[in-house]
């Protein structure tokens, strides 16, 4: 255990750390500029968050942002949901990803199979032209959807950036997805062309996907074209209209074509992500080119500090986010380091040892991360040059004290004075962004996040709507933002997008999650107020859970909670309740385990299977997730469920001899 206590000072921005960030500059350039006088950070956010208009539209001239059209009125609507940002703007967001390349280098780029390997802005360049030129000839055009079954590989950043380049609509998914979970996010958006890998190795192992490849043909019968990167062979006579990856590139000739970017409307979809539910279909957010490249553009320059000489990474797969977010970090200029493949294989220093290989300047994590590498009781600095590292950011679930305390002993490079920036953040898929994470001129203290983002006015409310400090509260955002989603797809009058995020505060983004602001206006995540499911950063809807697992002839019913403790790491039991003469044993656990992996991830396969007698559910017949949740994590029986409210009163009480149980 650490010696660190929660709030402890543990990083203090030396004055050269501060001279150097790009936060400072803005702050200098917004005075010289007469915008506004602000002397610090926390005069800068006060002043984003209070003069929204002023603040997005600073960021146009001072990153000399590539667009057409005027910048007023920045914001023509305020109203949530419903803001409309710049309409009399035309902009593209890989126009701006180009515009901003500053070095030789792009991607840094490695696999469980492949050793490091450099990609150049040119061949970047000259790759996302021909992929452009291909969509094009095979009639993709401005809205049109193009989706994407693939790793966290450079023809996957290719693809993102040709189908920006032209207007169209990007959505991807990862490949150990399975493909039923693919199909209910595919079928929504009715795509034009699939780009696919036919397999992937992970943890040593290598994983054929060329029937799920197949089953997705089948079911999306919009398609038109398939483009297949090839992993395990270049066979594509199971596909139909099937083009390889390589191929489809050199249709354009020897000649590379230029690439142009039409810029559209600021508010024009640029991709769909998926977060789910407990009922229904996985929710479709739609967002938008200038909205994204307004929230990608600040928070990596001016939070995350990039700079056009750093070598950024995120460990990332295609279904979550923070794929989008790390090539947004191209809009920094700077170099992208990709990694393919399981992040504990052959063990836990793999992406110390990439770190060190690649000359990493910025190491993107996860908690859980964190923690497995304290079990496995390594010693990164010890073993690997870590001394370019400069910053380390943490996300996907709440980071530890001793998470902190083991990054700072055992990351920062022995032998020098240089101490690293450990910057803990939290965002989520409904925006794209982390909105409240560092700022590389405040201190850091252990277990905490520095603070809100620039532009975001996160708060935590009580249940009866006011804003409160040092108290837990639900996490409001209570003015727009750019980055928020356009719509749901498919959501015709918006009432599901309404009810998602609107219902408890109208007019106020209630995001789902615990959380806490002190006086300093640094703040501590809890985790989900409600029952989304976030394995790894990845958000799952317990509907996806319940389908897979209640298909089973023995199973008559379910329930999945995601414990998230704050100091520890998740714990996701699933109860059972099986049909008479049903035994929960080892094969069945087996078949319901290999149920999950195919049809929904490995990531969301439960710790632990308890057989119950029943679940508790509300009189109108839903199941009580959320209190069941609360009382597992602690919380007194009387204040997280209203009992009077329960069709089976008597079910709640096994939940409570179960809390007893669960480590305090």
């Amino acid at each position: 255990m650490s010696e660190l206590k929660e709030g402890d000072l543990l990083w203090q921005p030396t004055a050269e750390v501060i001279e150097s960030a790009t936060i400072t500059n803005y702050i200098n350039w917004l005075n010289d500029q007469k915008v506004v006088e602000v002397k610090n950070f926390p005069e800068l956010w006060d002043w984003s968050v209070n003069d929204i208009d002023g603040f997005w539209s600073s960021l146009f001239p001072y990153f000399n942002l590539q667009y057409s059209g005027d910048l007023s009125p920045a914001l023509a609507s305020r109203e949530m949901p419903g803001a409309q940002w710049f309409p009399n703007v035309e902009i593209n967001y890989a126009e701006n990803i180009f515009a901003r390349a500053q070095n030789e280098i792009a991607f840094y780029y490695a696999a469980e199979d492949s050793p490091l390997v450099e990609i150049s802005w040119s061949q970047l360049r000259e790759q996302t032209a021909r992929m452009a030129q291909f969509l094009k000839e095979n009639g993709v055009g401005r809205g049109d959807r193009v989706v994407a079954y693939m790793p966290h590989i450079p023809e996957t950043a290719v693809a993102f950036l040709a189908v920006a380049s032209i207007g169209a609509i990007w959505s991807s998914c990862s490949p150990d997805f399975g493909s039923r979970s693919v199909l209910d996010r595919f079928q929504q958006i009715e795509p034009k062309v699939l780009i696919a890998v036919d397999g992937y190795n992970y943890g040593g192992k290598q994983f054929d996907r060329r029937n799920v490849v197949a089953e997705l043909q089948d079911g999306l019968p919009t398609l038109e074209k398939t483009v297949l990167v090839p992993h395990i062979n270049e066979h594509t006579e199971q596909l139909s209209n099937a083009t390889l990856w390589d191929d489809a590139l050199s249709q354009s000739g020897d000649t590379a074509p230029d690439l142009v970017f039409d810029r559209v409307p600021f508010d024009s979809p640029m991709w769909v992500l998926y977060s789910s539910g407990t009922t229904g279909l996985p929710k479709p957010i739609v967002q938008g080119q200038g909205g994204c490249l307004l929230e990608h553009v600040k928070a990596t320059v001016l939070h995350n500090d990039l700079k056009p000489t750093d070598r950024y990474f995120w460990y990332s797969s295609t279904g979550w986010m923070m794929w989008n977010y790390t090539i947004g970090a191209l809009l920094s200029g700077c170099s992208i380091v990709m990694y393919n493949g399981s992040p504990g294989y052959p063990d836990m220093n793999a992406m110390w040892k990439l770190a060190q290989d690649s000359e990493m300047t910025y190491f993107g994590t996860s908690a859980a991360f964190v923690s497995a590498c304290m079990k496995a009781e390594i010693t990164p600095n010890q073993t690997y040059d870590l001394r370019k590292l400069r910053a380390l950011g943490s996300t996907g679930s709440p980071l530890s004290v001793d998470g902190f305390a083991w990054l700072n002993k055992n990351v920062n490079y022995a032998d020098s004075d240089r101490q690293l920036a450990i910057e803990s953040l939290s965002g989520g898929t409904d925006l794209c962004t982390g909105f409240v994470g560092g700022a590389r001129i405040q201190p850091i203290y252990a277990g905490e996040i520095q603070g809100a983002g620039l532009g975001a006015k996160v708060q935590a409310w009580n249940d009866a709507g006011e804003p409160v400090l040092d108290e837990v509260g639900e996490l409001v955002i209570a003015e727009p933002m750019p980055s928020m989603p356009l719509f749901f797809w498919g959501d015709a009058e918006m009432a599901r997008y309404k009810s998602s995020y609107f219902e408890m505060f109208p007019g106020k983004w209630r995001h789902g999650d615990w959380i806490s602001f002190n006086e300093r206006g640094g703040c501590i995540i809890y985790g989900r107020s409600d029952s989304t499911i976030n394995r790894q950063g990845i958000r799952m809807g317990t509907s996806e859970i319940y389908q897979a697992v209640e298909s089973f002839d023995e199973v008559l019913d379910s329930l999945i909670i995601d414990l998230e403790f704050v100091g520890r790491e998740s714990f996701m039991p699933l109860f059972l309740v099986l049909r008479d003469g049903a035994v929960l044993d080892d094969d069945l656990i087996k078949r319901i385990k290999g149920k999950l992996r195919s049809d929904v991830s490995p990531r969301h396969i439960p710790n632990e299977m308890i057989t119950i007698k029943e679940v508790p559910y509300t009189l109108s017949g839903k199941k009580m997730e959320v209190p069941i949740r609360k009382i597992l994590l602690g919380m007194d029986v009387g204040k997280a469920a209203n009992v009077g409210a329960m069709r089976n009163p008597d079910a709640i009480g096994y939940f409570v001899e179960y809390a007893k149980g669960l480590e305090k």
